[in-house]
């Protein structure tokens, strides 16, 4: 077994080695061994072996030449999120929210100083968002990241944008750290967060904050076009809705 130190401590590198791997795949959308294998400054043997071992295992698939991460991790995946209060919480209450408004509403969380979107539901008009659940994005990007940000302690927040810094998504994303941090404070007096097409060019979306005991613990929001999430629809009726949604999960919440 080959031990690496390093400043977390002690780790396995070929358990590191396989995770990479199934990285490659996903952000690759499928790739063959020497693809893989050049990416990642492995030999091609080497990488073989491991594709044999992870498709024995039902991790990854192949499609010709080809390999795919395999439907496995959905029992993983589909397993960790039951785990999840926030989740157990907040699903009836998205669904309802996705009814009501027609639009796409989502439940995100902090993972690692990065936004997760961990739920999501269509209503009538959504607008198809080519993310899955489960995808990682810059918490600075979305109103569901900004929400959380808000409401994570100040050191927290220089600790994520210094391990992550402000990249750009959009010619509207916030890329400085005073103007991302006189918004966090905006935020916390208004309630909500928005995204105006800061991820993805025509998109407008509208966060709150899920609070139990002080702690934040992720947020929901409402996402559609721009057209569609104007500001007067956000002011006389969005708002509120997520406010009253919010209100619901969190007595929810205490009980999970």
């Amino acid at each position: 077994m080959n031990v690496t130190n390093n400043n977390g401590g002690q780790t396995i590198q070929g358990v590191e080695t396989a995770f990479m791997i199934i990285e490659s795949l996903e952000s690759k959308n499928g790739a063959t061994v020497s693809e893989v294998a050049d990416e990642l400054g492995l030999a091609t043997s080497t990488t073989y072996v491991y594709f044999k071992t992870l498709r024995k295992l039902g991790y990854i698939k192949k499609d010709n030449q080809r390999y795919q991460v395999g439907p496995r991790f959905l029992k993983h995946g589909g397993y960790a999120r039951k785990q999840l209060r926030i989740y157990n919480a907040s699903k009836k209450q998205i669904d309802k929210l996705a009814d009501e408004t027609n639009e796409l509403v989502s439940l995100g969380i902090d993972d690692g100083g990065q936004r997760v979107v961990i739920y999501r539901a269509e209503g009538e008009n959504a607008v198809y968002d080519q993310s899955p659940t489960g995808d990682y994005t810059h918490m600075h990007w979305s109103a569901l990241g900004k929400a959380i940000l808000a409401h994570l302690p100040d050191e927290q927040v220089e600790e994520i944008v210094e391990a992550h810094g402000l990249p750009e998504a959009t010619k509207h994303t916030i890329t400085d750290k005073e103007r991302l941090i006189e918004e966090l404070e905006q935020i916390r007096e208004i309630g909500y967060s928005i995204e105006d097409e800061e991820r993805e060019l025509g998109i407008r979306s509208i966060a709150v904050p899920v609070i139990s005991d002080g702690t934040v613990e992720g947020a929901i929001s409402v996402a559609g076009p721009k057209n569609r999430i104007t500001d007067d629809y956000i002011d006389t009726e969005l708002v509120e809705d997520l406010h009253n949604s919010v209100n619901i999960i969190e007595l929810r919440f205490r009980h999970y």
